[in-house]
């Protein structure tokens, strides 16, 4: 397994093991036990949720995030490709209004840690795409928040000029626009 330090203090981009023979691949998605060996921040909460997610092409959601409930998830990939996108919405970090994006897909295998607090998002970059995440925490929905997909303050560089976003998607604030107490205060 290898992994791949980000800009993003927590946020790590995961290589798994990939055992390719004449019948296919085998990897594992995820081992409590060996991510805690290679010091993967966060890897020894208990995951206590498991999503999927279903999209077509061009398809945008995000950038999601919960206020006083925040998740840690771990996103992968079984089929299809995503431009991934973590964004620093906590005002008082030192990369305050940064993002990385990173591409996942069912061939690269890559997964991608997201600590709790930081802002999520994900573009579909095939014609569709089954994404997985697992959660640290359960979903609030009163406890949601989020940031219009194309803030100019963050300025992701999206692939999509103009993504599939659900109607409430389209109503999320910008990032000057949100009251600093549902930002999240930490990672």
């Amino acid at each position: 397994m290898k992994l791949i330090e980000t800009a993003l203090r927590g946020v790590v981009i995961i290589e798994p093991d990939v055992f390719v023979d004449l019948r296919g691949f085998f990897l594992e998605t995820f081992n409590r036990e060996r991510y805690e060996r290679h010091d993967i921040p966060g890897a020894g909460r208990v995951f206590v949720q498991d999503n999927h997610s279903r999209s077509r092409k061009g398809v945008l959601r995000g950038l999601h995030f919960q206020v006083r409930h925040p998740q840690g998830k771990l996103f992968s990939v079984s089929s299809g490709c995503v431009f991934d996108v973590v964004a620093d919405v906590c005002p008082g970090s030192p990369t305050f209004r940064k993002w990385i994006g990173v591409e996942l897909s069912g061939e690269n295998h890559r997964q991608l840690w997201v600590p709790p607090g930081y802002a999520h998002a994900f573009c579909v970059i095939s014609e569709s795409v089954d994404l997985h995440y697992k959660c640290t925490d359960y979903y609030h929905p009163e406890d949601e928040g989020g940031v219009f997909w194309n803030d100019p303050e963050l300025a992701i560089d999206w692939p999509v000029d103009e993504p599939v976003i659900s109607s409430k998607d389209m109503k999320l604030p910008f990032l000057k626009e949100v009251d600093r107490k549902r930002l999240p205060l930490e990672f």
